[in-house]
This record gives C-alpha cells, sequence and structure tokens, in this order.
C-alpha cells in the first residue's frame, strides 16, 4: 500500500517457520497504511541474513522454529549491532523462552493468538521505542527475576533523577519521550539509563522496567 503522505511506512520482516502464519501477517500487515511488510524467512539464520539485506524496522519473529531458532538469532542480530527492533509473536509464554529472548534484545514479546489491530499497534509501538509485553509475559519475567533477586538496597544508590528517569521506562517511555517529560537532552537521559542499568545490574530497559514494576517506582 502507498506510504501516507508526508509519513513514511514501517518496514516489517516476518521470520517464522510456517508459511500459513507469514502469509496470514502479511495480508493483515499489507492493509496498513502505515506498514509495509518487505520481506519474509522460514527460520532463524535466514532471518537473520534478511535483516542485514533489508535492513528492516522492525521484525516479528518466532521463538521455536528448527536450525537456528529466534534467541539464536536475537543474539546475532545483537552481534551485528544491527538495528531492527524485534517482535517476538509466539505460542510458548514460559520462563525458558521469554527470559533469554528478552535478555537476547527482544523489544518485545506477545501471543500468536493477539488481536490483529492489537498487533499492528504493537508493532508501531516498538518502532517507536517502547518495550512491548503482555501481562502474563510481564509476570514470568518477574517471576524469574524473582527466583534469582538479591538485596534489594540497591535502590537506594539511585539518583531522584535516575528514579524518575527509570519510573518513565517503566511506563514505556522512549528516551526521546522521557528527555521531552523531564526537560532534558537525550543524551543525558541516555547516561541516566546507563548509569541505572550498571547499578541495579541489569542488562536493557526490559529488565529494568520490570525492576520498577517489582519494587513500587512505576507510576
Amino acid at each position: 500500500m502507498a506510504d501516507t503522505p508526508g509519513r513514511s511506512s514501517i518496514r516489517v520482516l516476518l521470520v517464522d517457520d510456517h508459511q500459513v502464519v507469514r502469509r496470514g501477517l502479511r495480508t493483515f500487515l499489507e492493509v496498513q497504511e502505515d506498514i509495509e511488510v518487505v520481506g519474509e524467512a522460514a527460520d532463524g539464520a535466514e532471518g537473520t541474513a534478511r535483516a542485514e539485506e533489508l535492513r528492516p524496522d522492525v521484525i516479528l519473529m518466532d521463538v521455536t522454529m528448527p536450525g537456528t531458532d529466534g534467541i539464536e538469532a536475537l543474539r546475532r542480530l545483537r552481534d551485528l549491532a544491527n538495528p531492527a527492533r524485534v517482535l517476538i509473536v509466539t505460542s510458548f509464554t514460559e520462563q525458558r523462552t521469554v527470559v533469554p529472548a528478552l535478555r537476547a534484545g527482544a523489544a518485545g514479546y506477545l501471543y500468536k493468538d493477539i488481536d490483529p489491530d492489537a498487533l499492528a499497534g504493537a508493532i508501531r509501538s516498538v518502532h517507536a521505542g517502547h518495550v512491548l509485553l503482555q501481562p502474563e509475559v510481564a509476570e514470568a519475567l518477574l517471576a524469574a527475576q524473582d527466583d534469582q533477586s538479591g538485596p534489594t538496597g540497591r535502590q537506594g544508590s539511585l539518583t531522584d533523577r535516575e528514579r524518575e528517569v527509570l519510573g518513565l521506562i517503566a511506563d514505556g517511555r522512549s528516551n526521546r519521550e522521557i528527555a521531552r517529560a523531564l526537560v532534558l537532552s537525550e543524551k543525558t537521559v541516555k547516561t541516566h539509563v546507563s548509569n541505572i542499568l550498571m547499578k541495579l545490574d541489569l542488562s536493557d530497559r526490559t529488565q529494568a522496567a520490570l525492576w520498577a514494576v517489582r519494587h513500587g517506582i512505576a507510576g
């Protein structure tokens, strides 16, 4: 579909070993005025190669695929510094798949039975820089953090400004939105985010958001 005047389409790559799933996703997404499906892949290895070739904005990726699975593909994309935001769309919500996928860099984790309009909204959300988790997925990640939790005194090492930034991360705000809300530069926000992750010994924004929820910092 043609782009809306003045606005570029969100370029999407579909990575799933089931052709029927890919066809269904393509059929729905192609009627969205601001979303363009630029390619497909049947496994993680092909998906990684296609992502490097096509440079999509968002990748919809299954976790369980023959050969190279979605989690390994996420790790490869991270190692390649590929800028695409990866949205996991799968039937599996166990900790053994949720936690590794998020730690490998997924920007969101959704069920395949998600409402089509909600899926389109999810693509727009992760493209805008948000972290997106369905409630059950967030619960699984929180449970994993509980299993591995250490002393909570690290919260006291955060400055007031870092606590503000962390609360906005938990609200799903992007760095740009946080900068606007707190009247800061994006560079300053990035520095605060890096400090938060270092102080709390977390690896990414998703873990930071869930940590904030668990410790009552979320808004």
